[in-house]
């Protein structure tokens, strides 16, 4: 009696190759959390499976195997050997299990490189900043190539500058290496920052497990809205959150008159211009459109403008705002292949941190054909907003 539970009715599975953000204040359970996923503590009831073995079943010989071949961890307090240089400290995972002294510090070496401290092989950890120290436990858990890394508020120890940088080093090696990271913090927004996912712990119980957007904007219960409530957004919100449709799209095969038609039916001064493949090519006004039409030209030549400024569709609101106070048109989001995922038009940028629009579906592309002599109805999809830069004066439909 009197007992209480550290950790209680915790279930998740983490995928491979994700940063899995275990968030929650002191005594929610955190460092209880992560102490059982390696095998330090052995929990009283259910079980812990890492690639389908469950580990609460294994003996001391196994757990220790364990750790040495399948789970790395970075602590907050760097945990260094203060004898031993930053080559013996990043190399000492591999020492442990007894892989060969050149092979061993090779590897090691490679890693302080990854991590930025080339040069730094022979200094001692008392010759190193805070962060310095970090990235060598950084490297020193790379190295031993390890499948899982463990990261226990691994930077809750630095000042907010070096903090970020950490911050960005283990995203830039994240792309690279694709490790399955369990990241503990007590920061929401280095969680906010850094999770694929988050878990929020409240008193040791699971209070929403989701990604930042999903915790942001719809969170569980009351604790979790009033834990968010003053988050950055436009740190964590990205393009892709915020764009919507764009309300008029042509074929760049096509030819003036379906520019004029689908300007006409959407009520737009402008179409955006894709390829086949939804790749962007440009932008097409009503204007030069019109006077293509009435020349008898079949193709967009000429009246096409490129050189739009895109976005990726991962970059920050925060990152938005210039670009879209910028371009007279809503700001095209595009991936890395140039393909047209939506737009950001500026109004719905500014009410973004209100309201989150969710209207990220695929679009039609309007082919080339003889031009209808009805107007077809304005899309219901289309917002006030996409139709910002102004709508097709009559005279011109008329003349097109």
């Amino acid at each position: 009696m009197g007992v209480t539970a550290a950790v209680a009715d915790v279930s998740f599975e983490v995928n491979e190759g994700e940063i899995f953000v275990v968030m929650g204040l002191s005594g929610s359970g955190k460092s209880t959390l992560i102490r059982m996923l390696n095998g330090l503590l052995e929990p009283t009831a259910g079980s812990i499976e890492i690639d389908g073995v469950d580990i609460t079943a294994m003996g001391g010989k196994e757990l220790r195997r364990l750790r040495q071949e399948k789970i790395s961890m970075v602590f907050q307090h760097f945990a260094l050997f203060p004898h031993r240089t930053v080559l013996e400290n990043a190399a000492y995972g591999l020492e442990v299990r007894n892989v060969p002294k050149q092979e061993r510090l090779a590897k090691a070496k490679k890693f302080l490189d990854h991590v930025g401290l080339a040069g730094w092989e022979d200094r001692y950890p008392d010759q190193l900043s805070g962060g310095m120290q970090q990235r060598v436990g950084i490297a020193r858990a790379l190295a031993a190539e390890t499948d899982i890394l463990l990261m226990d508020e691994a930077f809750s120890a630095l000042d907010p500058l070096i903090r970020r940088e950490m911050q960005d080093l283990l995203l830039d090696l994240q792309g690279e290496l694709g490790k399955t990271i369990v990241f503990i913090t007590h920061d929401l927004n280095e969680a906010m920052r850094l999770g694929d996912r988050v878990a929020m712990l409240r008193h040791g119980r699971v209070m929403q497990i989701g990604t930042a957007e999903e915790i942001l904007t719809d969170p569980a219960n009351d604790y979790v809205a009033q834990f968010v409530a003053d988050v950055d957004r436009t740190r964590v919100l990205t393009a892709r959150s915020v764009m919507e449709k764009p309300i008029a799209l042509v074929d760049a095969n096509g030819g003036p008159r379906a520019a004029v038609r689908v300007l006409r039916e959407q009520q737009a001064s402008f179409a955006f211009v894709v390829t086949r493949d939804r790749r962007l090519a440009g932008v097409v006004f009503a204007e030069p459109a019109a006077k293509a039409v009435r020349e008898g030209r079949n193709t967009l030549a000429g009246i096409v403008e490129d050189g739009l400024h895109t976005v990726d569709p991962d970059t920050p609101v925060a990152e938005l705002f210039l670009p879209c106070a910028e371009s007279p048109l809503p700001v095209p989001v595009t991936d890395q292949g140039g393909k047209l995922l939506g737009v950001i038009p500026r109004v719905t940028l500014l009410t973004a941190l209100g309201h989150l629009s969710t209207n990220t579906g695929d679009f039609p592309v309007v082919r080339d054909e003889p031009a209808s002599e009805e107007s077809g109805p304005v899309s219901e999809e289309m917002s006030s907003a996409s139709k910002e830069s102004g709508s097709v004066s009559e005279e011109l439909i008329a003349d097109a």
